[in-house]
C-alpha cells in the first residue's frame, strides 16, 4: 500500500474512531467522511460495508493501544509509571468503543478472529509491562497481564451507560492493589 494510501486510511479510521465514541457504530458515513475531510465514496473505496469500517477501527484502536506500551517504558520516569499510563490507554479504549463490540458479535466468527487478535496484541505488551514493573520492585509479580486485563475489562463493562459508576477509579483501586507493600 502506497505511503500517502495508508496515510489516508489511518486518518479515516482516527476519524471514524472519534465519530463512533461520539455517536455510536450507526453514525452516518456522511459524518465520518466529513471529520476525515473526504468525500463518501472516499470511505466506501476503503470499507464497503460498515462492518469492514468497525473492524478496521477496532484493530487500528488495538495497534495503537499495542504501540503505546514499548514507547511509554521508553518515555516514562519508571516502568510501574509507563504500566499506569498505558492502563489509563487501555481503559480509554475499553469505555470508548462504544458498541463495537456489541456489533461485532453478531457474527461469532468474526467477533472469535478480533478477540484473538486484541489477545495476540495486547498480552505481550501488557506481561512486558508488568514483568519490568515487577523487576524494579514497584509492583507484585504474582498477577498475570490476561488476570489484569481481564479484571480491568470487567470492571469498565457498562461503564458507559452509568453516570453514577466511575470505572476509571475502580481501575485505579484496582492498580494500587498491586503495588509491592514494604
Amino acid at each position: 500500500m502506497r505511503k500517502d494510501v495508508r496515510r489516508n486510511q489511518q486518518a479515516l479510521l482516527d476519524a471514524a474512531a472519534e465519530v463512533f465514541v461520539a455517536s455510536g457504530v450507526e453514525a452516518p458515513v456522511r459524518d465520518i467522511a466529513a471529520r476525515a475531510g473526504v468525500g463518501t465514496g472516499t470511505v466506501y473505496r476503503h470499507f464497503p460495508t460498515r462492518a469492514d469500517l468497525v473492524v478496521a477501527v477496532y484493530r487500528h484502536q488495538v495497534d495503537a493501544c499495542a504501540d503505546a506500551g514499548p514507547a511509554l517504558l521508553a518515555s516514562s520516569p519508571t516502568p510501574g509509571a509507563a504500566l499506569g499510563r498505558w492502563v489509563d490507554l487501555f481503559v480509554d479504549f475499553l469505555v470508548t468503543k462504544h458498541g463495537l463490540a456489541g456489533a461485532m458479535q453478531a457474527d461469532n466468527v468474526g467477533f472469535e478472529t478480533l478477540h484473538a487478535y486484541f489477545l495476540d496484541r495486547l498480552l505481550p505488551v501488557c506481561t512486558r509491562l508488568l514483568d519490568r514493573a515487577a523487576a524494579a520492585g514497584e509492583i507484585r509479580s504474582d498477577i498475570t497481564a490476561y488476570q489484569l486485563m481481564r479484571g480491568i475489562g470487567n470492571l469498565c463493562i457498562g461503564a458507559e451507560s452509568d453516570p453514577r459508576y466511575d470505572a476509571r477509579r475502580m481501575v485505579t483501586l484496582l492498580v494500587a492493589g498491586l503495588r509491592q507493600s514494604h
